[in-house]
């Protein structure tokens, strides 16, 4: 999805180190995963959590998770699934939590079908966090104003919506970052439709743990 340059900086970005302990939220292909696995080496440990929520999905995200946790040299690789707001409970304390397009989908009938809503993960990421953690959220960006509202339709979320959510769960803003900005975009249409996919205007925040 990203070029080399774009990748290091979103890695440099989200403070993935060596050793460190990350949590790959809705890993999809497990593309971050795998990232997230070359970076912290060794010593370091990466959960690819997938929601209960969308473990039935025909192409088995469950599956796919274990089976890269079992490729060669991914020991430090587990994949755990559970219901959303049983994040906290399933997951061990991590040093980042890692939301690359799917903040808007706690916003959607599918993720709240279990009780899951977006305050309520906030608070259970906020728990898992170690002190000073951070807490990395990308996503496409509706237009200013709209809130939440377009994220079951557009699968867009307004920057400022996310914010005040996260901030009302004790985070504060860390970093902010443009490099996946696009002006270009209407910010009108769905995110899938061809003549936006794969180029939507996206934000990068970088919350912390206090």
């Amino acid at each position: 999805m990203y070029d080399q340059s774009i990748l290091s900086e979103l890695i440099r970005f989200a403070r993935v180190d060596a050793g460190s302990t990350v949590i790959d939220v809705y890993p999809g292909d497990g593309d971050w995963t795998r990232l997230f696995s070359d970076m912290v080496g060794p010593e370091g440990r990466v959960t690819s959590f997938v929601p209960a929520e969308v473990a039935d999905f025909k192409n088995d995200p469950v599956g796919r998770m274990r089976t890269l946790a079992k490729e060669p040299g991914r020991e430090n690789v587990e994949a755990v699934s559970a219901d959303l707001v049983a994040i906290l409970q399933a997951t061990e304390p991590a040093d980042v939590l890692w939301l690359h397009l799917f903040y808007h989908d706690l916003h959607t009938a599918l993720m709240q079908a279990r009780g899951a809503t977006a305050a309520d993960f906030n608070r259970a990421v906020y728990e898992r966090l170690k002190p000073g953690g951070f807490y990395v959220i990308v996503d496409h960006a509706a237009a200013a104003g709209a809130g939440t509202g377009d994220a079951q339709s557009l699968h867009r979320i307004d920057p400022a919506s996310v914010r005040e959510e996260v901030e009302t769960a004790g985070f504060v803003l860390d970093a902010e970052s443009t490099m996946l900005a696009n002006n270009d975009d209407p910010h009108a249409i769905k995110v899938f439709d061809p003549s936006i996919k794969g180029q939507t205007d996206r934000f990068a925040y970088r919350f912390v743990k206090p």
